[in-house]
């Protein structure tokens, strides 16, 4: 099978070693040619260290590396069967490539996005036949990352995500079938455990450090909020809720953060610019340490567990009600794509689904805001 790829950056490079790897021909496109032979010289590190770990051997390492094609234009997608473009987050810039493509590419070539928020019916109706259009949204490191989440537009032809959810699971990763929401399942259901840790922080209810501490040592989470955000990257964990934000109509549930909008303007971005809600310093690395209130208030954990969770369980059951995926999916994709300890509609069962209710509705009495308003469904679960 002939796979083409657009963008060759992290989440496109990665993409490439995990169809190589399953034995496809890799056509790799980028208009930034400096990009391309900087992630394949990546590549080849990458593929090193798995020889070495004994994961594969020298000569598969050769193989998949081979399976991949440095292409210095699009007309050499000509003979693909599936295209995903995997470039920057910019509806205008995706569709324009699109529409580039569907004059090269034959008429059974399937055409897909690796967008994370953007909407899969917006991308494909200005395409001329937007019936082979599809998301197929990895997870960042993609190799690495096993979640795939397969999203079919509203003119996405009948039986193509099946397609797909049966070649990603050939590809040896775990896919679940979303509808064409904002966010998808992952990034709708996750907003809280970014926004609501940034709104304690912005009122001075916790510190960061306090936030990310409860939040491990209470969830059982493998990194704070806070933490997570410098990984992902500020600008980038903030773009994507500005778009569920909008595209939800400006629903107070997904209002940005204010905090994060400074962050992001003083491009204090995490890890990749050693510096972001933590230093990452060289001469801060040794004396940072994950928390540093070691005789933290246990009161005040449970509370920050439960405001966040609470959120969190809440928007899982409306996922749930509004059929964005079947429970299985549901639990899955959290799991598997965020690295969740546990299913959110599990967890809520397990804490007590009334003890939720009873936290988002003290909430909505505090605040009076419609961000804490509950799913009909949660005090039916």
């Amino acid at each position: 099978m002939n796979i083409g790829i657009i963008g060759s950056g992290t989440m496109g490079i990665g993409i490439a070693q995990v169809a190589a790897t399953s034995g496809c021909e890799v056509f790799l496109y980028d208009a930034d040619s400096v990009q391309t032979e900087k992630s394949l010289e990546n590549l080849q590190k990458v593929l090193a260290r798995l020889v070495e770990k004994n994961k594969i051997s020298v000569e598969e390492s050769e193989k998949i590396f081979n399976r991949i094609k440095f292409c210095t234009e699009l007309l050499d997608f000509n003979d693909c069967d599936l295209v995903i473009e995997a470039i920057v987050e910019n509806k205008e810039i995706k569709t324009k490539v699109f529409q580039q493509l569907e004059e090269i590419v034959s008429d059974k070539c399937i055409i897909s996005s690796n967008t994370s928020s953007i909407s899969i019916t917006s991308l494909s109706s200005e395409l001329k036949n937007p019936a082979r259009f599809i998301g197929i949204h990895f997870f960042n490191p993609a190799p690495l990352m096993p979640l795939v989440e397969v999203i079919p537009g509203l003119l996405t032809k009948e039986h193509l995500a099946q397609e797909i959810y049966d070649l990603m699971e050939n590809w040896g990763k775990i896919p679940v079938i979303a509808k064409d929401v904002p966010g998808f399942i992952v990034n709708r259901i996750a907003r809280p455990f970014y926004g609501e840790a940034l709104r304690i922080v912005e009122e001075n209810i916790a510190t960061i450090e306090q936030v990310d501490e409860a939040m491990r040592s209470l969830g059982k989470f493998k990194m704070g909020p806070f933490e997570l955000m410098d990984l992902i990257g500020i600008d980038i964990n903030f773009s994507v809720t500005k778009t569920v934000y909008a595209d939800y109509f400006y629903d107070p549930k997904y209002k940005p953060s204010l905090l994060q909008q400074r962050m992001a303007e003083a491009k204090l971005l995490g890890r990749k610019t050693g510096k972001g809600f933590y230093d990452y310093s060289e001469k801060n690395q040794e004396s940072r340490t994950r928390s540093q209130d070691t005789e933290q208030n246990g009161e005040l954990q449970e509370m920050i567990f439960m405001r966040i969770i609470s959120m969190l369980v809440n928007e899982a059951v409306e996922a749930k009600r509004l059929g964005i995926a079947n429970d299985e999916d549901l639990e899955l994709a959290m799991q598997k794509g965020v690295n969740y300890p546990k299913g959110l509609l599990a967890w809520g069962k397990e804490i007590g689904f009334d003890k939720i209710s009873a936290t988002l509705q003290n909430l909505y009495e505090e605040y009076q805001e419609e961000r804490y308003r509950q799913s009909p469904l949660l005090k039916k679960v």
